[in-house]
């Protein structure tokens, strides 16, 4: 500062040096200035003290985090197809069922009723058609010979071939009978779990009238999320290449359920804004269940080897993102660093800064461009003065 007042007192601007030369002379004076303040300040206070953490190259994955709903991947809701009363339940309420498994029974006694009646029928008109089938047998070897008139005959074959239809008819109604006795017995079409029972057995039930129970089919299962319409064209890319794999976070800290997407709406909804999707998991454990709201992560790929550092490293300057950089002579750089993405905790540095590199994490209020620092290193069980 002596040599600056010195400068100062012989200083009398001419016109000739003008108004450009006295802005040089203070510019001088202001980095004279601010280097004598840093060391002035580093002389009284040492090195500044600082945490750090080393930029690591890393293969970090490209993610879309969303809240989603778990959705069963098939629900049955199971009603009768005949009327009558319900004799029996063979499941309890939360049991998990298997295809073919007994469901409910409804009273068989009236079907079955039926069923002999029909194969009565059929039997009889059966006898009859094959008596009259004969007839018309021997009735045309008589009207050959004139023994019977033509119209005897055609009578004779007419007679055969209504018995013959009444033959066809009764089988019909057989196949119905035997069909309606064996809706009396209502077995589980798929793999679930079924939900509480709404009819009780000794109850009249109409056919496709009201629900008995709910089975949800949950092995394999269905998460729905929506993710915002900036992301579609790159969904579409990864998509195309390949199945993008998604993962399913339930909760109480379970770990996650790995999955597929296999659905992408085919608009996106104007009124929000988002792209619906389904992902499916196998939940061979059944830790997703239907009905839970669970995060979503949606992996769109992989960014290999890039330098990571924790994002409190990360300083908006008038440069733009800055990062110091603490040398191997212990003083701090402060570098402008190009930030791709953060992901959770972290940020990536696209350029600026290399792999192994130490940046200073916490005290950088402390810290200067050129100024020593003196890393702090956390101790287990001892806090600093002050935190």
């Amino acid at each position: 500062m002596k040599n600056i007042r010195l400068i100062l007192s012989g200083f009398i601007p001419s016109k000739k040096a003008g108004f450009s030369a006295f802005v040089a002379v203070a510019a001088v004076i202001a980095v004279s200035c601010s280097k004598g303040g840093q060391e002035g300040r580093q002389k009284k206070f040492g090195a500044a003290p600082v945490r750090v953490a080393k930029g690591e190259l890393r293969d970090v994955p490209n993610t879309i985090e969303v809240v989603g709903n778990v959705e069963a991947y098939l629900t049955l809701s199971v009603t009768s197809q005949v009327n009558g009363q319900i004799d029996k339940i063979h499941f309890k309420e939360g049991d998990f069922v298997h295809v073919g498994n007994p469901l409910v029974t409804i009273d068989p006694r009236p079907f079955k009723a039926a069923l002999a009646q029909a194969e009565a029928n059929s039997n009889r008109d059966a006898a009859q058609m094959k008596n009259a089938q004969r007839e018309e047998a021997r009735y045309k070897e008589l009207v050959k010979k004139g023994y019977v008139s033509q119209s005897q005959y055609d009578q004779a074959a007419a007679t055969a071939d209504a018995l013959a239809a009444s033959v066809a008819a009764d089988k019909a109604a057989e196949d119905t009978a035997r069909l309606n006795l064996d809706y009396c017995y209502i077995r589980s079409p798929i793999d679930g779990k079924t939900g509480p029972v709404m009819i009780y057995a000794g109850n009249y039930v109409k056919a496709n009238d009201k629900t008995i129970v709910t089975v949800l089919q949950v092995r394999p299962i269905y998460a729905e999320f929506s993710v915002p319409q900036l992301y579609l064209p790159t969904i579409r890319k990864y998509m195309a290449e390949g199945k993008l794999e998604v993962d399913a976070f339930p909760p109480a800290g379970l770990p996650p359920v790995k999955g597929s997407v296999s659905f992408i709406d085919n608009a996106v909804d104007p009124t929000t804004g988002t792209l619906k999707l389904k992902a499916t998991f196998e939940n061979a454990e059944s830790a997703l269940w239907p009905g839970q709201f669970v995060k979503v992560s949606l992996l769109l790929t992989t960014d290999k080897g890039v330098v990571v550092v924790p994002t409190q490293a990360v300083m908006n300057t008038q440069k733009g993102s800055s990062v110091y950089v603490v040398k191997p002579d212990g003083t701090a750089e402060l570098r402008p660093v190009k930030i791709s993405r953060s992901v959770g905790p972290d940020s990536i540095v696209e350029n600026g800064l290399g792999a192994g590199e130490t940046v200073v994490t916490d005290g950088q209020l402390q810290a200067m461009p050129g100024g020593k620092v003196r890393i702090i290193e956390d101790q287990p069980g001892k806090k600093e003065p002050g935190k």
